[in-house]
């Protein structure tokens, strides 16, 4: 009797088996093809959106000044003008290296950074502390990164109690058109050595070609959880750079216009013909508008949903010694509105020097009402 109520059974089950089977396979396998982000992913994210808003405040990279421990250019004045403009975080960069170089104690740097942090955390500004002009190159890598952890052990360790919500570390500034597997190697030696230190700080890291969006698209993140990756945005070169006497005679061509407009377009410098900036003149036809901002910030989008990771635009603006006013405002109104679309925080180079958002000293008074509009202040704080 119990064999044959058996055999009645057995081909339910394999029916039953066989009528939830298929539903089963159609699960997605989320661990395998789409893994869940870690909490301390989350954080970085977090961090990450609390940045937007923030403007660099060119200073101590300054090696050309010989005032520069003469200046303080962020004063009390300067911090509540800030918070009027409802910026949210100061990137300072700080040329580490060319200061030991030259013999400035490391005491003597890390007070002047003590200083704007103190007044950080009155007004409640995030700081970013970015290692500016390192030499790091394909041939001494491998003495270099050595003297770039050390650096910054002691900042971390100088600043371990600082909050992880408020400080961040900017590990390196533009590294140069090196291999990329170097840099990639190079930035996880130094986020592995500050991790033995600090493993709650969250660390600010970009590509080699002087943070370009091409070899970000092209980089492998860092098996590091907490970190958040930056891109520099000049785009076009050719007006934002205009007439900028460092990068050499291929930006010679001076009085371009934002957005491209041809009755306003100014003839091609002479000494532009048989440099880069000759095809960069005449692509500025399809590369000088809003539409060409937006297409190639997806391009990171792209890249940082692909490893759902956070960025950010650690630099953008414009040389404004020869850039329109009218033209300069538009640009930087442009670039707001596109980060913001794709959900990009963005920071302003700079504050107070040639990429200014003044015309003149920072004001109030002294910023257009162009600018104004541009930068989303109305007037109400």
């Amino acid at each position: 009797m119990k064999s044959k109520q058996l055999k009645n059974i057995v081909p339910k089950l394999l029916l039953i088996v066989f009528i939830i089977t298929p539903s089963i396979s159609t699960i997605p396998v989320i661990a395998k093809n789409n893994p869940l982000p870690q909490n301390t992913r989350q954080i970085a994210f977090k961090r990450a959106r609390s940045l937007d808003n923030g403007i660099s405040v060119s200073w101590l990279e300054q090696t050309w000044n010989t005032k520069v421990w003469d200046e303080t250019p962020l004063k009390t004045s300067g911090f509540e003008l800030l918070r009027k403009l409802n910026i949210k975080t100061i990137r300072l960069p700080v040329a580490f290296e060319y200061f030991k170089d030259t013999g400035v104690p490391d005491e003597k740097v890390f007070t002047q950074i003590d200083e704007v942090l103190r007044q950080c955390k009155k007004y409640d500004f995030n700081l970013i502390i970015d290692f500016h002009y390192g030499k790091l190159t394909d041939n001494n890598f491998l003495t270099e990164t050595p003297k770039i952890i050390a650096l910054w052990l002691n900042l971390t360790k100088r600043f371990i109690r600082e909050s992880h919500d408020k400080v961040f570390f900017e590990l390196y500034n533009e590294p140069p058109p090196i291999d990329p597997k170097v840099w990639h190697d190079a930035a996880y030696n130094m986020v592995t050595a500050i991790r033995k230190v600090d493993k709650n700080r969250t660390l600010i890291i970009g590509a080699s070609n002087f943070n370009s969006i091409y070899e970000l698209s092209r980089m492998q993140r860092l098996a590091d959880e907490n970190i958040i990756y930056t891109f520099h945005f000049y785009e076009p070169f050719l007006f934002t750079h205009q007439g900028a006497d460092w990068v050499g005679a291929q930006m010679a061509t001076t009085g371009i216009p934002f957005p491209y407009n041809a009755a306003t377009y100014p003839p091609m410098n002479p000494k532009v013909a048989g440099t880069w900036g000759e095809n960069n003149y005449h692509q500025y036809l399809k590369d000088g508008n809003e539409q060409s901002i937006h297409d190639k910030l997806q391009i990171v989008k792209k890249w940082a949903d692909k490893y759902y990771v956070p960025v950010i635009c650690g630099e953008y603006g414009v040389y404004n010694k020869y850039a329109d006013q009218d033209s300069r405002c538009r640009y930087i109104k442009a670039m707001r509105q596109n980060l913001k679309v794709v959900g990009i925080p963005g920071i302003l180079w700079d504050y107070n020097s040639n990429f200014s958002i003044f015309n003149g000293e920072p004001s109030l008074e002294n910023l257009p009402d162009c600018m104004k509009q541009a930068v989303g202040y109305n007037g109400s704080k």
